[in-house]
C-alpha cells in the first residue's frame, strides 16, 4: 500500500560512456545517471579503498576482505528540481545488497552518507532503498526516509553485495519530485552521449534511436548482442528502429572525423495475469488477504520477476496507482477487483485484463463480551442484538433462535450470529454473563445526634451497588448524611439497577446521657431533646428490671428522679420513645441510644 501521493517510476535506463559492464569500482570512475540504471550483469571486487582502510562509513562497515566495499559500484547523479526523491535497488531475493548515499561535490569529501542501509537481508526482499518499498510495505527494515532535494545537489551512491551470490541489481527513482517535474527533476546534463541513455521497453513495442548530427555526411549502425560489434547491413541513415536487446552503436561520418556513440536497448518481458477464481469472504477485523490470489495470478511466473497489485478501478489498474490495502477491508456486498501484474524491472510492462469479483458476507461485530446484572427477586432482562440484520441468523445456547431474548435468572448466555454462501460460514458470537444483583437490605442506623452537626450512617445488610436518600432529597451514593436536623426522617436505600427500594422512619434527637437531682441546679432533671418535633411523642422510662416509673410528653419538663415521690437511686435507665407517624399510626422509634445514667 503505496502512501496517499502517487509514486512515479523514469524507466530510462542509463549506460556510462563506452562502458558494457555498467558498473563501476570506484568513486571516482562513478557512472552518471538522470534516469534508471538498466539491470548490470553484477558487481565482483573493488578498485582503489576509497575509504582508506576505514572500520565504518554510516551504516556500512567492513567486509571479510578487510575494507567497507565489497562487489561494489559507484553511481553520482544531479538533482534538477525541488522536491521528495527516493529510489529502489532492485535485485535477486536470495541475496544482499547495501548502499550507502552521500550528498557531496566530489569523491574527495564524501563525508558521512545522508542514506544508509545494511539490514541482512533474511526476509528475502527483493529491493532496498529509499522512500517506499514498492510492495507497500510501510515497515520494511530495507528502506530509509525519502529525501527533500533542492535544484542542483550532487549524490554518489555506492552500493554493495555481501552475498556470493551476484546477479547484478537495477535502480529506480521514486517520489512526488517526478509528479511536479517529470522531465528535468534530474539533471541530465552529467552526460554527454549522442544517443542518450539506455533505452527500455516492452517486448513487442520498438524503440527508434536518433544519431542525427548537422553536418554529418553519413551513417553506420552496429549491433552487439555478445560477441562484439557487427555492422547492420543496410542500415546508414540518421536513425535506427530496432526491436532486440543488444548494445547499439552509431559511426556519425563528418569527414575528417567521426563520432562513435553506444547503447544499450532493452526489451522487459511482459507479463501474464491468469484468470482466478471469484471470492467470498467475512466481514471481520482480519480483514481478505488480496497477497493469496498471487499464486493463481502468476501461475507459472516466479514472484521475485513480477509484482502482482490489486485495485479498485480498471483505470487505476492499467496506471498502476491506488492500489488496494493488503488486508482489504471491502464493503458488504460484490465487488470487482482489478488486477494487475507488472514486471518488477519496468512496471510499465504489465498486464491488467483479469479481474474477480469479492463477495463481502456480513457478518456485524457484535461486540465484547458482556457482564449484565438481573434483579435478584422478580428480575427480567432483555439482552441481544435490537438493530438485526435480516441477512444473519442469530441463535442461543438456550435454544431461541431470535436476535433478542428476554430471561429472568441469572447464567451465561451466548448468542452465535451466522451468514454462509455456499461453503463459506461466517459466525460470531457473543457470551453474556448475567449475575442476580443484591437486594438492598438495612443492618442498622448509625444516627449521631446531640451535636452541632448531625449525622445519620445507613448501613447495608451485604454489599451491592446502592443509592441513599434522606426523606425527598436526591439520591446519593454516600451512606452518610450530615447536618441532619432534629426531628422525624424517613431513609431510602435502592439498588442502582431498580432491583429494590427500602425505607424506614427514624428520629434524630438529642439527650443528655445523665443527670444529677441532687439540688445544686445543674442537670436536675432528663427529657429528650427535641421531643417537640414529634407528634404527640410519648416517652416512658424504665429501670434494669423493665419497671416503668415514668411517662413523659412534650408539654412535661423531665423526669426529676423519683418513683411515687421516692428518689430512685443511682443506676442506668431505659428509655423507649413512641410517636405518631405521617399515617396517624403510633410507632416506636427506632436506632436511638435508649439508656442513660443517673448519678446522686
Amino acid at each position: 500500500m503505496f502512501r496517499s501521493h502517487k509514486i512515479f517510476f523514469i524507466f530510462c535506463w542509463l549506460l556510462s560512456l563506452g562502458a558494457i559492464a555498467q558498473t563501476a569500482p570506484d568513486c571516482s570512475t562513478a557512472i552518471p545517471i538522470c534516469y534508471d540504471t538498466p539491470i548490470n550483469g553484477g558487481t565482483n571486487g573493488y578498485g582503489v579503498d576509497d575509504f582508506n582502510g576505514a572500520a565504518d562509513t554510516g551504516c556500512l562497515q567492513q567486509s571479510g576482505v578487510g575494507t567497507i566495499e565489497s562487489n561494489s559500484a559507484w553511481y553520482f547523479f544531479r538533482t534538477g528540481a525541488s522536491g521528495q526523491l527516493g529510489f529502489n535497488i532492485g535485485h535477486d531475493s536470495a541475496e544482499d545488497w547495501d548502499f550507502a548515499l552521500y550528498r557531496a561535490e566530489d569523491c574527495n569529501a564524501l563525508g558521512e552518507p545522508i542514506r544508509c542501509n545494511f539490514a541482512d537481508n533474511r526476509t528475502n526482499s527483493a529491493y532496498t532503498g529509499v522512500g517506499e518499498h514498492p510492495s507497500g510495505d510501510t515497515a520494511s527494515l530495507h528502506f530509509e526516509d525519502w529525501l527533500t532535494v533542492e535544484p542542483g545537489e550532487q549524490y554518489y551512491l555506492l552500493v554493495n553485495n555481501y552475498t556470493n551470490n551476484n546477479n547484478g541489481f537495477s535502480i529506480q527513482f521514486t517520489g512526488e519530485i517526478f509528479v511536479t517535474n517529470p522531465y528535468d527533476a534530474l539533471d541530465c546534463a552529467i552526460i554527454d552521449n549522442l544517443l542518450g541513455g539506455p533505452q527500455v521497453a516492452c517486448q513487442g513495442d520498438q524503440i527508434t534511436l536518433d544519431a542525427t548530427t548537422e553536418g554529418a555526411l553519413g551513417y553506420n549502425w552496429f549491433r552487439d548482442t555478445g560477441n562484439g560489434f557487427e555492422q547492420i547491413n543496410g542500415e546508414n541513415l540518421e536513425t535506427l528502429t530496432v526491436i532486440n536487446d543488444a548494445f547499439y552503436r552509431v559511426q556519425v561520418l563528418m569527414g575528417s572525423e567521426t563520432i562513435i556513440s553506444d547503447v544499450q536497448v532493452v526489451f522487459m518481458a511482459i507479463p501474464t495475469a491468469n484468470s482466478v477464481a471469484d471470492e467470498i469472504t467475512c466481514q471481520n477485523e482480519i480483514g481478505f488477504n488480496l497477497n493469496t490470489k498471487d499464486n493463481e495470478v502468476l501461475g507459472a511466473q516466479s514472484p521475485n520477476d513480477y509484482l502482482v497489485s490489486y485495485h479498485g478501478s480498471q483505470l487505476d489498474a492499467d496506471l498502476g496507482s491506488n492500489p488496494l490495502p493488503i488486508p482489504y477491508f471491502g464493503s458488504v456486498g460484490e465487488e470487482t477487483i482489478y488486477i494487475r501484474v507488472a514486471n518488477r524491472q519496468n512496471s510499465m510492462c504489465f498486464d491488467s485484463t483479469q479481474q474477480f469479483i469479492l463477495t463481502t458476507l456480513a457478518s456485524p461485530d457484535l461486540g465484547p463480551d458482556e457482564e449484565l446484572l438481573i434483579c435478584a427477586e422478580n428480575g427480567e432482562l432483555t439482552i441481544g442484538i435490537t438493530a438485526p440484520d435480516p441477512d444473519i441468523t442469530y441463535s442461543w445456547n438456550t435454544g431461541e433462535i431470535t436476535p433478542l431474548i428476554q430471561i429472568t435468572t441469572p447464567g451465561e448466555y451466548v448468542l452465535t450470529a451466522q451468514n454462509n454462501s455456499g461453503n463459506t460460514f461466517c459466525v460470531r458470537t457473543k457470551t453474556y454473563n448475567v449475575v442476580a444483583s443484591v437486594m438492598p437490605a438495612i443492618a442498622e442506623v448509625i444516627i449521631e445526634d446531640f451535636n452541632v452537626s448531625n449525622t445519620v450512617t445507613i448501613v447495608p445488610v451485604d454489599g451491592g451497588e446502592f443509592e441513599y436518600r434522606l426523606d425527598s432529597d436526591d439520591f446519593q451514593s454516600s451512606n452518610t448524611f450530615i447536618d441532619v436536623l432534629p426531628g422525624n426522617h424517613v431513609i431510602h436505600m435502592r439498588d442502582i439497577y431498580g432491583c429494590g427500594v427500602v425505607k424506614e422512619e427514624i428520629v434524630v434527637l438529642g439527650f443528655v446521657p445523665f443527670f444529677s437531682p441532687n439540688g445544686d441546679g445543674a442537670n436536675e432533671t432528663w427529657h429528650i431533646k427535641g421531643i417537640e418535633e414529634l407528634d404527640e411523642a410519648v416517652v416512658r422510662i424504665y429501670n434494669r428490671y423493665g419497671k416503668l416509673l415514668k411517662e413523659l410528653t412534650a408539654q412535661d419538663s423531665g423526669w426529676d428522679g423519683t418513683f411515687k415521690g421516692l428518689a430512685v437511686p443511682s443506676s442506668d435507665y431505659w428509655f423507649s420513645l413512641s410517636y405518631l407517624n405521617s399515617d396517624g399510626a403510633r410507632v416506636e422509634a427506632k436506632y436511638i441510644q435508649n439508656h442513660f445514667a443517673l448519678r446522686r
